[in-house]
This record gives C-alpha cells, sequence and structure tokens, in this order.
C-alpha cells in the first residue's frame, strides 16, 4: 500500500468521525431515539443518512465508470456474495440487536473511545468476541 493510499485512508476516517460526531451520531440516546419508532421518536438523522446516502451516491457512480477504486486497486478482485442465506440474516439479526441494545454501530463505538466510558469499552469487547466466535466457528475460508 503506497503513501498515497495511507493519506486517503486516514483522510477519510478522520473525515469521517468529525462527520459522526457533528452528526450526533456518536451520542447512543440520539441513535436508541431514532430506532424507537413506537416511543419517542427522533427524525433528525433521518438527514444525516439521506446527505450520506447521497453523497455516497455520486462517488459510487464514479469509482463503477471509471472501473478502478481509489485505494489498493486488489478490491476490485474480491467477490461479491450476493446470495441471501442463514449466516447473513443471523449476522445482520444479531447487529441490529447489538446496535439497538447499545446505540452504537462500529463506526460511532470506534470514534467514541475518547470519552473512557466503561459502556463503550464492553460494547468494543462485546464486537471483538464475535468477531472471535465467527473466525472460530463460522468462517471457511482460512480451511
Amino acid at each position: 500500500m503506497s503513501r498515497l493510499d495511507k493519506l486517503y485512508i486516514f483522510t477519510s476516517a478522520f473525515l469521517f468521525g468529525i462527520g459522526l460526531e457533528i452528526s450526533q451520531m456518536t451520542d447512543p440516546n440520539k441513535v436508541i431515539g431514532f430506532l424507537d419508532v413506537f416511543g419517542k421518536w427522533d427524525p433528525s438523522l433521518c438527514i444525516v443518512m439521506v446527505g450520506a446516502i447521497f453523497v455516497n451516491s455520486i462517488f459510487y457512480y464514479l469509482i463503477q465508470k471509471k472501473k478502478t477504486y481509489p485505494i489498493n486497486n486488489e478490491i476490485s478482485k474480491q467477490q461479491v456474495k450476493t446470495i441471501i442465506d442463514t449466516k447473513l440474516i443471523v449476522g445482520a439479526s444479531l447487529f441490529g440487536v447489538g446496535w439497538g441494545v447499545s446505540g452504537f454501530c462500529p463506526g460511532p463505538l470506534l470514534a467514541n473511545i475518547y470519552n473512557l466510558q466503561p459502556e463503550i469499552f464492553v460494547s468494543i469487547l462485546s464486537m471483538f468476541v464475535g468477531f472471535f466466535i465467527y473466525h472460530k466457528f463460522f468462517d471457511q475460508s482460512h480451511e
């Protein structure tokens, strides 16, 4: 990976973190309020999602049109799985339950480390336990 690739990655991650903080997606109460559609629903994160979809759509279109990737062109050689199977449904369900219970998905969770709150570290530990369980019992790519 070149220095320019590393600069792209660092800049993207930095901007992503700033965007999460500005949009308040690092506040679990804000996220849980958005997910609570039958209680005190807070629709303000819809604006964040629409903005993210808009920006992502532009860059997705440009990258697909160019047929190359801006960072580490090896990504284009990976196969994309398009079948909806049990592993996908179970994984997505666990992700959703974890997000709903903690109020964090992985990006905001990691962006919130600086707060040094115990629940953040419990959530990060839970995420890594999930990674370990998957790789130990379900990942067949290393066999």
